[in-house]
C-alpha cells in the first residue's frame, strides 16, 4: 500500500544553498515526489506533518567514522579485548545510534577484519535499522605505519596493488590508504609521509581501475601532495596543507574531510585516560588544522563532513557536533550544512541522497528553528524533532525487521 506524507508549514533547507519558504515536500513511500508551494497541495488527504517553527532538511551524512570503535579512551586497545561477535554488534549499535541522531548515511573508514561488512550488508538490505553505509574494509598502511595495528600492511607497488585487490574482493565500497603518520599510533610523526609517491599512485590507480573511490589519511604536507598527485578522491584530516596543496586540490577537485571532532574531543577529555602520546600530538597539530581548514575553505575547496566517530570520546550519535565545530572555525552555517548534506552525498556517489528535490530518497531531518541562523538547531541532537529514513519515521522502525 502506498503511503503519502506531506511536510508543510515551516522552512526547507534543500541541502545545497536554498532556504525555501511557503513550500511543502511530498513523499511517497521512500521517495520525495514533489517540492512545491503550499497552495499546490490544497485538498491533500494523506498524512500531514506540521513543520511550523521548524526546518526540514536532508538527513546528515558523515563521511568518516569507525563503526567498530566505541569512543573509549584507547579504542584500538579496547578492540583487543573483544571477540568478533561483540565487535560486530558494536558496529551495528553505533550505526543505529548515528541514525537516531540524524545521520542517515555514513562512510566507515577502516574496521577490524571486515567485521563491519556484514553489518553494512544487513543494514543496507533493510534487515536492521540503520543509515546507508559504505565501508573501506582494512586500511592499507606501510610496515610500522599509522594504522598498522589493524590495517593491511603492504610495502612496495606490487604489494599495495595486491592489498587494494584484497579490499575489493572482500567487498569494500572505497579504498583507504594511509599516506602519513597520525595522532593515534605510538611512535609515528603526523608530518611524515609514509608511502612514497609511487606507492600511493599505484594504489590509487588500481582502486580507480576497479571502479572504487579512494580516501587517504593524510596529515603531513608531502603525504598530502603524494595523494593528490596520485588522484585521490578525498583527503582525511589535511592538517598541514600548504599553498601548493591548496592549489593542487582545487585543480584536481579533491575533497577535504576535516574531522575536527577527533582532535576536539581528545583535547576536551585529555585527563580521562587517553594515552599521553595521543594528547601531546593532538596539542601539537590542533591549531595548524584550524588554519589549514580555513585556508582551504576560503580558497573555495570542496568540503564534506566527517567526524572520525569512534576515536576517544568522539561518540557515535554525537556526529552532528561537527557542524558546530565547522562554524566555530569560521565556516558559514550554509556551507557547514552543505558539507553535511550534498557535499557528503557527492563525495560518496550517492546521487539520490543529501538533497531535498523531486526523485531523491526521503532521508530527512526535521529540526527546531532555522539552522542557517543557529547551527545548533542541526548540530545538537536535542534540537532534532524527527528523523526519517527512506520515508519512515526512525522511532517507528523496528531495530530488526527479521522475523
Amino acid at each position: 500500500m502506498t503511503t503519502k506524507t506531506l511536510f508543510t508549514g515551516g522552512l526547507i533547507f534543500d541541502g545545497e544553498s536554498e532556504l525555501l519558504e511557503e513550500t511543502a515536500v511530498l513523499i511517497e513511500d521512500d521517495r520525495i515526489v514533489d517540492v512545491a508551494p503550499h497552495a499546490d497541495f490544497s485538498g491533500f488527504s494523506g498524512e500531514i506533518v506540521d513543520t511550523k517553527g521548524a526546518t526540514l532538511m536532508p538527513g546528515l551524512i558523515d563521511c568518516h567514522v569507525h563503526l567498530c570503535y566505541k569512543g573509549s579512551a584507547d579504542p584500538s586497545a579496547e578492540l583487543t579485548k573483544l571477540p568478533p561477535g561483540a565487535i560486530a554488534l558494536t558496529a551495528l549499535e553505533n550505526a543505529q545510534s548515528s541514525l537516531k541522531n540524524g545521520i542517515t548515511s555514513l562512510r566507515d573508514c577502516g574496521g577490524r577484519e571486515y567485521l563491519e561488512l556484514p553489518v553494512r550488508d544487513a543494514v543496507n538490505r533493510g534487515d536492521f535499522q540503520g543509515p546507508t553505509i559504505q565501508c573501506a574494509g582494512r586500511m592499507i598502511c606501510m610496515t610500522g605505519g599509522h594504522g598498522s595495528r589493524w590495517g593491511r600492511i603492504a610495502d612496495g607497488c606490487d604489494e599495495v596493488v595486491k592489498a587494494v585487490r584484497e579490499q575489493v574482493h572482500a567487498g569494500c565500497d572505497f579504498v583507504k590508504i594511509m599516506a602519513t603518520g597520525g595522532v593515534m599510533t605510538f611512535g609515528v610523526n603526523p608530518k611524515d609521509a609514509h608511502y612514497t609517491a609511487d606507492e600511493m599512485a599505484c594504489a590509487i590507480r588500481e582502486a580507480h581501475r576497479l571502479n572504487k573511490r579512494t580516501a587517504t589519511h593524510a596529515q603531513g604536507t608531502q603525504g598530502i601532495l603524494n595523494a593528490i598527485r596520485g588522484g585521490i578522491t578525498s583527503i582525511e584530516h589535511g592538517v598541514y596543507l600548504d599553498e601548493q596543496c591548496l592549489e593542487e586540490m582545487l585543480q584536481a577537485g579533491t575533497y577535504l574531510i576535516p574531522t575536527i571532532s577527533a582532535l576536539h574531543n581528545m583535547l576536551k577529555h585529555a585527563d580521562k585516560g587517553i594515552p599521553s602520546y595521543m594528547v601531546e600530538k593532538s596539542q601539537q597539530v590542533a591549531e595548524q588544522q584550524r588554519k589549514s581548514l580555513l585556508s582551504f575553505y576560503r580558497a573555495g575547496g570542496l568540503l564534506a563532513m566527517g567526524t572520525d566517530a569512534g576515536t576517544p570520546f568522539n561518540l557515535h550519535g554525537a556526529n552532528a557536533q561537527e557542524l558546530k565545530l565547522l562554524v566555530d572555525y569560521s565556516i558559514s552555517e550554509k556551507d557547514a550544512l552543505r558539507a553535511g548534506c550534498s557535499g557528503g552525498a557527492d563525495l560518496m556517489g550517492l546521487a539520490e541522497h543529501g538533497r531535498i528535490k523531486k526523485g531523491a530518497v526521503a532521508d530527512l531531518l526535521l529540526v527546531k528553528g532555522n539552522p542557517l541562523e543557529d547551527i545548533t538547531m542541526a548540530a545538537d541532537h536535542h534540537n532534532h524533532l524527527a528523523v526519517y529514513k527512506k520515508g519512515r519515521l526512525v522511532e517507528e522502525m523496528p531495530v530488526s525487521s527479521v522475523n
